[in-house]
């Protein structure tokens, strides 16, 4: 975690364009300082740019970090109902190029900002998010690492060791029923072959959206909060910093 003086969280929503549809991104960043530092992308969940992803945010902010949630859908918009979001981001993953760059122009932004220092970038994602996050290592994304929180696991494209350096942290729910055990074992064979720097961490027990404290709320059987998965894997993250960025 950066050392950071106290300060005041600024926060405010940023406007920004894809492909004709209009965004809203969520910033967030202590003014203690006006010093460069390492930013951090978030990529939300297949529910939209909700409270929770912007609460994330904050606490990142807080951590000393500028943290930029994008917006994927457009609009800021955000749904309680599975199917809605099922739907939202169907829209998006059918494409794998417009899921890419869709993330890559909310990285724009954060590089952009005048905060944040763009040698020194990483991205998480929860969910739809984590998937998101593993696609932008894919695609060569200028991003020290990643790390995919009860992510959909994404099969590494073939030589992509070749395009990107960026290293990846999977945090995994063991019960996580979208995933079944066949698809697991063929993940991690691809992500051996692949090259790529990863690590996984797989916390046994626990269902998908684990760090929500609403998963319990959405009325999915699949989605379940864990206290415990929640904080360890956001220790895990706090450590991959530390590794990326120094201390």
């Amino acid at each position: 975690m950066l050392s950071v003086a106290e300060g005041k969280i600024v926060t405010r929503t940023v406007p920004y364009d894809h492909d004709g549809v209009h965004l809203q991104g969520f910033l967030a960043y202590d003014d203690a300082s006006s010093a460069k530092r390492p930013a951090v992308l978030i990529v939300h969940e297949w529910w939209g740019l909700n409270e929770y992803a912007r609460d994330r945010a904050k606490l990142l902010a807080g951590m000393g970090y500028v943290a930029f949630a994008a917006d994927m859908y457009g609009d800021g918009k955000h749904t309680e109902h599975p199917e809605e979001a099922s739907q939202w981001m169907s829209m998006i993953t059918k494409n794998k190029d417009l899921w890419q760059q869709r993330a890559l122009a909310g990285l724009a932004i954060l590089q952009k900002d005048p905060h944040a220092d763009p040698s020194k970038m990483a991205a998480i994602g929860y969910c739809f998010g984590g998937g998101t996050v593993q696609q932008l290592a894919y695609a060569g994304a200028e991003l020290k690492g990643v790390v995919s929180f009860h992510g959909s696991l994404q099969l590494p494209p073939a030589n992509v060791a070749a395009a990107t350096k960026t290293k990846l942290l999977l945090c995994h729910g063991g019960s996580d029923p979208f995933t079944k055990p066949e698809d697991l074992l063929k993940y991690l064979g691809a992500m051996e072959e692949s090259g790529l720097d990863y690590q996984m961490v797989i916390y046994g027990g626990a269902k998908h959206s684990f760090t929500n404290p609403h998963a319990d709320k959405m009325g999915m059987a699949a989605l379940k909060y864990d206290p415990s998965a929640d904080r360890r894997s956001w220790i895990q993250m706090q450590n991959f910093f530390q590794e990326l960025f120094g201390g």
